[in-house]
């Protein structure tokens, strides 16, 4: 049985825990409203070049000539998985590896390219081919770390193992909901022939209908889309890791406060029960007062 001196350090480990759990939820607060800010202003420009590629492969002929949207000769599938570099958020990383497992044994055989701490040592543990990692990701990741991440996965495509690459991250919704979303983006697949259940947040939210556009291509197409597709792959990637970093945050927001919330419970419950450990205490003191001083008589 605990004493009361158990209890009452159980109470003050609990309490310093609550101490830690409310921080780390007004520090995930803060960082959210940030993340979550460059993350909403990212879709419009998103949505844009999307419109953009979806009018120039309508009104292109020889579109499938280039290899970013023509099938390769390679066997294997190139995921793209985003994580966290940190746990503390929930289930937000585990969503995310457990879509990335379920795709491994959809697509055998495959490769990854992982992008945050959680899923390359969870992936390196299971001996998953990695051919790339990026790891220790900013609050806000810029540009041009897209960029970098693109012109990685550009180059693995053009060789000759590949044959498509997906890419599984985390869309925020909102601090209580995220939803993990695994798409193509090798080769690229004009926006309305790819199937609704692939399509992610950039194609579910947009109403606004394309313009079609009469275009003169100067040079010539293949060189326009050189630069067009590559863009268009790189705004995916970074829009993506905007969105991942918000759900992150949010997840561990909630998560934090969950906690938080637990530990006032458990607090309440030791208290009552220390209470009682104490009131048993002082009647068991009075019963012997009480004897002694009858076996005085």
């Amino acid at each position: 049985m605990e004493t009361m001196r158990d209890i009452k350090r159980r109470i003050n480990s609990v309490e310093n825990t609550k101490k830690i759990t409310k921080a780390m939820k007004m520090v995930a607060a803060a960082k959210l409203r940030r993340a979550q800010e460059k993350a909403e202003s990212a879709r419009p420009f998103f949505q844009r070049t999307r419109l953009l590629l979806q009018d120039i492969v309508s009104n292109t002929g020889s579109f499938e000539e280039h290899p970013l949207l023509g099938r390769t000769s390679g066997e294997k599938t190139l995921l793209v998985v985003i994580t966290g570099d940190r746990g503390l958020c929930g289930a937000y990383n585990s969503r995310v590896l457990k879509r990335a497992r379920s795709s491994f044994l959809q697509r055998e055989p495959a490769c990854l390219v992982t992008i945050g701490r959680k899923a390359n040592r969870i992936f390196a543990r299971e001996n998953r081919e990695i051919i790339a990692d990026y790891e220790d990701i900013d609050d806000y990741p810029g540009f041009w770390f897209a960029r970098r991440i693109t012109m990685r996965i550009i180059e693995a495509y053009k060789g000759d193992e590949i044959k498509e690459v997906r890419l599984i991250y985390t869309h925020f919704d909102s601090p209580l909901n995220q939803t993990v979303y695994e798409i193509p983006l090798l080769p690229v697949i004009p926006p309305e022939e790819r199937d609704p259940e692939t399509r992610g947040y950039a194609d579910a939210e947009e109403d606004e209908e394309p313009i079609q556009v009469d275009y003169l291509y100067e040079p010539s197409p293949p060189e326009v889309l050189d630069i067009i597709l590559p863009q268009y792959v790189n705004n995916l990637i970074y829009a993506s890791l905007l969105e991942s970093k918000a759900s992150e945050f949010g997840a561990r927001m909630t998560a934090m406060d969950s906690a938080t919330e637990n530990a006032s419970e458990m607090i309440d419950d030791l208290t009552l029960k220390y209470n009682r450990a104490r009131q048993a205490q002082i009647t068991k003191e009075i019963s012997e007062i009480v004897s002694g001083a009858e076996a005085q008589k």
